[in-house]
């Protein structure tokens, strides 16, 4: 078996199930290709999850519950209500959750779930902000699964439009000074409780499309959040000016867009309302500093902390030529020499050991809590970032000695729970193939049980890299 065949399930995959190398081996490289376009259908864990509107008409719904209630007698069951509330942004949470990591253990496209994952990441949205624990996995399934072997730039717009991200960085509140509505505060001296909004301008320059030295400046930021405000969320019926557009989807309001034509980056932008917005969002996709953002993004998370400035060049320029197709980004990523380079050099964040564990023990985790307790465990939530600029994706925040100590207590819980009755020597040689060391193997083979065995496998070198 050749290394090739370890590093395509391992390093582009999510992890090798048993029967997998010797599938991979046949061409290492076609198997991921292959996936590129993912499955035919919507696979069934994500078929029984509501659409963010309905989850947002839910929300809005229990909210106006509370708010209505005129007399002692009601308000006695506000407490009830709030913890209704929670309690459903809960199930959504888990429901989501589970839904994730089951198809990632089942998945026979890795390679495309992982660049699912890698692009939620991308465009981040967290978890820890009201009511983003009930939409950041619908946000994953509508945004950026639909999009992830599209043009970057239409799945630049499918993200910075959807209503998960319009909330998370509270665009819906942003409104032009010179709007109709931003006018007729200043004229009633309401500033306060109207004003512009930097925050998805700011995030869409720095994290989603140019980088931190792209060459933008703070006017340009404030320009762009000009040019977008008006993006927002159809029928926000707490407020009557907002009752207008489909209920939880995304709403273009002219109310409080900044009227007339303005400049970013240079360039003039004419157009009016949401097509203003779209036109810059089209233009900072083609641009150079963006190619050059996501190469060497998609080369550290694939290949190395520090990838070979030789195979970001390679990424920009196919990115580039191709006018930010990324299936022609993914195959010169599966075609460059520096990605199958060996040994595997990628320490695995605790998402990544979660389900590489539960693909090497071809196991579907039944529990939700599980897997979110894990993850949480070691430093992970799911859905939970804690910034727009999503998980850190090299070694030196994963490393150290008790974040080590955390993976061993989990590999020893999974093993007893899950892989007491299988032969760990047996199971690493079926998914590390060659990569298993001959010292790992030794370790292993020395064990005094399945479990303690299993427990040196879960947390050796060559497992916990990929």
């Amino acid at each position: 078996m050749r290394t090739d065949a370890a590093i395509a399930a391992n390093r582009f995959g999510l992890g090798a199930r048993p029967a997998d190398l010797q599938k991979v081996d046949r061409n290492p490289q076609a198997w991921l290709l292959d996936q590129l376009q993912g499955p035919s259908r919507q696979p069934g864990e994500l078929r029984s999850l509501p659409d963010t509107a309905d989850v947002l008409v839910e929300m809005q719904d229990l909210r106006r519950e509370r708010r209505d209630m005129r007399n002692a007698t009601e308000a006695a069951l506000a407490p009830d209500i709030v913890k209704a509330y929670g309690r459903t942004i809960r199930r959504h949470y888990l429901d989501q959750s589970e839904a994730r990591y089951r198809l990632a253990a089942r998945s026979d496209y890795p390679f495309f779930e992982r660049l699912v994952h890698f692009w939620s990441n991308h465009f981040a949205v967290s978890a820890d902000k009201q009511p983003m624990p009930a939409l950041a996995g619908l946000y994953e399934n509508e945004a950026i699964r639909p999009n992830v072997t599209a043009n970057f730039a239409d799945l630049l717009i499918a993200c910075e439009q959807h209503p998960a991200m319009i909330l998370y960085l509270d665009n819906q509140r942003s409104v032009g000074p010179g709007s109709r509505l931003g006018r007729r505060a200043n004229r009633a001296r309401r500033e306060r409780e109207v004003g512009l909004n930097e925050n998805l301008a700011r995030e869409i320059l720095e994290l989603h499309t140019l980088g931190v030295h792209g060459g933008y400046t703070q006017g340009d930021v404030t320009t762009f959040a000009k040019v977008i405000t008006g993006w927002s969320i159809g029928g926000a019926g707490e407020n009557a000016r907002f009752a207008e557009g489909e209920p939880g989807h995304f709403e273009f309001r002219d109310a409080i867009h900044e009227p007339g034509a303005h400049e970013v980056l240079g360039q003039h932008y004419p157009q009016k309302g949401i097509a203003q917005g779209e036109a810059v969002l089209r233009d900072l996709a083609a641009h150079p500093s963006t190619a050059r953002c996501i190469a060497t993004k998609l080369a550290r998370h694939f290949v190395a902390d520090e990838p070979p400035q030789a195979l970001i060049d390679e990424l920009t320029a196919s990115y580039l030529e191709s006018g930010g197709e990324l299936t022609s980004v993914y195959e010169t990523l599966v075609g460059a020499k520096a990605a199958w380079a060996a040994p595997l050099s990628k320490y695995k964040t605790p998402h990544d050991f979660v389900i590489s564990t539960f693909r090497a023990f071809d196991h579907v985790p039944d529990s939700t809590r599980f897997v979110v307790g894990a993850l949480d465990l070691m430093g992970q939530t799911p859905f939970r970032p804690g910034s727009p600029a999503g998980w850190p994706d090299t070694a030196d925040h994963w490393g150290g000695a008790d974040a080590l100590y955390k993976r061993i207590e989990w590999s020893n819980t999974v093993s007893r729970v899950v892989g007491s009755r299988i032969n760990p020597v047996e199971l690493g040689d079926a998914v590390l193939g060659p990569t298993l060391s001959a010292e790992s193997r030794k370790a292993v083979s020395r064990a005094e049980s399945n479990v303690q065995g299993m427990t040196l496998l879960l947390a050796s070198p060559d497992f916990q890299r990929r």
